[in-house]
């Protein structure tokens, strides 16, 4: 059994509750995998060996009493080191958080641990959890394992090559920027952003609940190595908790309609394209035509407006609440990365973000309505292919053009709709892949569109990191 790590988290999950393996078996797999590979890539920076064992054999134990804690009995898991789990430190990547220790567990832990989870270890993130690119001064740099000269995304880069290279089935992450999406896109795996509302958030170690925009914008959401492995680890962490106040008891399917078959494909023009994603584009919607779907080249209203709006929210007010701590606390990059952003948004007044707020709400409910005709939407999840690494920290210009180029990304963050972001293979030497965008609480529509995606598309995960320390 030392090839679990190789299986999907359904097929362990599967295995577990039939007697057929143990977590236990599971769990010494992956661990032995993240001893063996963990140094190339540098994903999980704290691996959490003696807890992770004691846990599985609690769930054997269970197991063998009858006892099944949930869908995700036994099967080893990551968590990103921004949330609080309990006795672990919640660094966010910022050096004076290294014995910021928390005394219980944030929603998201909680859920995948009653559901049975094993935590095997904490995953990397940027300082701050804000760049595009995972690497900070406390816990070092993560390589993207097809290639270390890329980014493997940010914030949940780590994540993302946990999953990648077989260092946990499943991956928790988080998104106020695209920081699951482009990971995922990156590393070559899938990811769901979902809606607003629907998995609960909260860190019980702040000092300070989230911000306005992290609370209307911010989501938790994983990343895994199938469609299918990502529902299975999204139910059980969107189970309700009551520290989260703006947690919605939604449906999670819906009545069929004729109309739910109808998908708009679109690449955003504010920036160029590259040939390379326009292609993996165009393939993605060949697959969705093959499976039944009705595919059709046509705009979304306002949505590079949307894009531009993140950046007056969000830059707007993460400027006055995080911003300052980055300058005294944050390491060069982070600084640097902020930095430029800063000086390309404009200032940003009450009166400004005020109107900016009115504005989202105006072109959600074009989006909705939008919807009413074209249920799903296909779009790229960069125009650019993954970056080199450190691409943010040259020019205010070349800033510019990476805003430009993620557009894709922050749009969808305005609007707060559910995302999957899903791979479509190798070109060009880099992993490519695409978003599949539903409205409100229709995380099932993009799954299904998702799956059908995943088909047309062989995968080779996980696999052996490429070049590393």
């Amino acid at each position: 059994m030392s090839d679990v790590w190789r299986w999907s988290a359904v097929k362990v999950a599967e295995a577990i509750a039939g007697g057929e393996l143990s977590s236990r078996e599971a769990t010494i797999s992956v661990l032995d995998r993240i001893a063996a590979v963990n140094g190339k890539v540098n994903a999980v920076v704290e691996v959490l060996r003696e807890t992770a064992l004691e846990a599985a054999d609690r769930a054997d134990s269970l197991l063998s009493s009858g006892i099944q804690l949930g869908p995700l009995h036994g099967v080893p898991v990551t968590t990103k080191i921004n949330v609080d789990q309990k006795g672990c430190a919640t660094t966010n990547g910022i050096v004076a958080n290294k014995n910021h220790i928390a005394n219980e567990s944030s929603p998201v832990v909680a859920n995948w641990m009653q559901a049975g989870a094993v935590v095997v270890g904490r995953t990397n993130t940027p300082s701050f959890s804000w760049r595009w690119f995972t690497d900070n001064d406390l816990h070092g740099r993560t390589l993207n394992p097809w290639d270390p000269a890329i980014t493997p995304g940010g914030s949940s880069g780590g994540a993302a090559a946990a999953v990648a290279t077989g260092l946990g089935f499943l991956g928790h992450a988080n998104d106020l920027g695209g920081s699951i999406r482009y990971p995922a896109y990156c590393c070559g795996v899938a990811g769901i952003r979902p809606t607003i509302g629907r998995v609960p958030a909260y860190n019980p170690a702040a000092t300070a609940d989230r911000p306005f925009t992290a609370q209307l914008m911010g989501v938790q959401g994983l990343v895994a190595r199938t469609i299918a492995d990502v529902r299975l680890g999204l139910a059980p962490m969107a189970v309700r908790d009551p520290r989260d106040p703006l947690w919605t008891p939604a449906p999670w399917t819906f009545d069929a309609a004729p109309r739910d078959k109808r998908v708009a494909l679109y690449c955003p023009t504010n920036a160029k394209c590259d040939p390379e994603v326009a292609a993996s584009l165009q393939d993605a919607g060949a697959a969705l035509t093959a499976a039944g779907y009705d595919v059709e080249e046509v705009a979304p209203p306002s949505f590079e407006e949307a894009a531009r709006l993140w950046q007056t929210i969000v830059v707007g007010e993460v400027r006055l609440s995080m911003f300052p701590d980055i300058r005294k606390l944050g390491d060069k990059g982070i600084q640097r990365s902020a930095e430029l952003i800063d000086q390309l948004t404009p200032p940003v007044d009450l009166q400004t973000f005020s109107k900016a707020l009115v504005r989202r709400s105006a072109i959600l409910r074009d989006w909705i309505g939008f919807m009413e005709k074209y249920p799903i939407v296909l779009m790229p999840a960069s125009l650019w292919k993954p970056f080199d690494q450190d691409l943010d920290l040259g020019t205010v210009e070349t800033m510019g053009e990476i805003l430009e180029a993620q557009s894709p990304l922050l749009g969808l963050v305005t609007l707060g709709l559910p995302v999957v972001s899903v791979p479509t293979g190798i070109r060009g030497g880099r992993p490519s892949g695409v978003q599949v965008v539903a409205g409100r609480f229709r995380e099932d529509l993009c799954l299904a569109a998702g799956e059908a995606i995943e088909r047309a598309f062989q995968s080779p995960l996980p696999i052996e990191p490429q070049g590393g320390r």
